[in-house]
């Protein structure tokens, strides 16, 4: 295998961090092969035959701990919450009481808080050689949620050539949840330069309407006639710079599209992106109800990857597939409420052909 998508050197992981051991694991199903962190419960590097049987690694990644922590806003690979995305001025009820969340994107809450699912030592086992589990106990009122949370997350490489991403949580008292993996793409291959010219489906007729600071407002958006329809294939750039307003607002796509759903909680068909270069497409079908497609827009080329190549802006795309933003404030959104006896559970598939 050409050393520039060999999977990272475990050497920069293993540390000691918060008086636990961060680690590198391996997974390979014969086709695939991926290489995770206990730090974050992270995805670091994800290696896939293009149409020549090329390897390529088609996420960004970075090639130790200290790089990770250092690249802390961008969420690279990361499974993310409490709350994937935003709650609103980090406030919300529950039989009501009043809760508030640390707040780290202005006066908002993001992907769980300050210091995030991201930040934390999971504990992990490798059952086989193509599965990770992780497994993390967030104690009552960590960044102001109520309830003790434990968290189980495992990726295991699917004989059908695929990422699987399991999600459960359980909780003593009534709380919120809402978990994706914050994974960045580039089907050419990461530091191969622009995704833009990607071509993109998303099986949905709607998104969640936002504000300037991409809060919901509440309103759910046809689609049709706007930049934001994909039902049929687009390429990711041909109207990033549309003078749509949300399109403004996000400096091009970051925005929570409602999956067409027969069924609720069922795993269904939600995206599909090729890669101009290297013919590899990505199909992803999710249980969840939402998808954020976010183009990378506010990379800022300060980040080496491990290729070699800096984080530019649109040098990948995320496809978090989750419940709506904000959903814990708005009661016709589906419900992230999680009770005590009750087990939250959704899994996605990345599926490469």
């Amino acid at each position: 295998m050409d050393a520039a998508v060999a999977l990272p050197a475990k050497e920069g992981f293993q540390q000691q961090k918060d008086g636990k051991q961060v680690d590198l694991f391996y997974l390979h199903n014969g086709r695939l092969q991926a290489a995770f962190t206990n730090y974050g419960a992270r995805l670091v590097s994800l290696l896939a035959p293009d149409k020549n049987g090329v390897l390529r690694d088609v996420v960004l990644g970075l090639d130790s701990l200290q790089a990770y922590e250092a690249a802390r806003s961008s969420f690279l690979g990361a499974t993310v919450g409490r709350y994937a995305n935003r709650i609103a001025k980090g406030r919300f009820s529950l039989d009501g009481h009043d809760y508030a969340l640390a707040t780290n994107l202005g006066e908002h809450h993001l992907h769980g808080g300050i210091e995030n699912f991201q930040e934390k030592v999971w504990e992990a086992t490798q059952p086989d050689a193509a599965t990770i589990v992780f497994r993390y106990h967030s104690p009552d009122g960590e960044e102001g949620y109520p309830g003790n949370m434990d968290i189980e997350v495992s990726y295991q490489l699917t004989g059908n050539n695929e990422l699987q991403a399991s999600f459960k949580a359980t909780t003593n008292k009534p709380t919120v949840v809402n978990l994706t993996n914050h994974a960045y793409f580039n089907l050419n291959g990461q530091g191969s330069g622009s995704i833009l010219n990607h071509r993109l489906q998303i099986n949905a007729d709607y998104i969640t309407e936002t504000d300037a600071f991409a809060i919901p407002t509440g309103v759910l958006l046809p689609v049709a006639g706007t930049p934001f329809n994909f039902l049929e294939p687009h390429t990711i750039g041909e109207r990033v710079n549309d003078p749509h307003p949300l399109i403004q607002f996000g400096h091009g796509y970051d925005h929570n599209f409602v999956l067409r759903k027969e069924k609720e909680n069922t795993r269904s068909f939600a995206a599909r992106v090729i890669g101009e270069q290297s013919g590899i497409v990505l199909e992803v079908e999710t249980t969840e109800p939402g998808v954020q497609l976010y183009g990378a827009n506010f990379m800022k080329g300060t980040v080496r990857l491990r290729s070699g190549a800096m984080d530019e802006k649109n040098s990948g795309f995320c496809l978090e597939t989750q419940h709506f933003p904000d959903s814990p404030n708005h009661a016709h959104f589906p419900t992230t409420r999680l009770n005590p006896g009750e087990v939250f559970e959704s899994v996605t598939v990345f599926r490469f052909l």
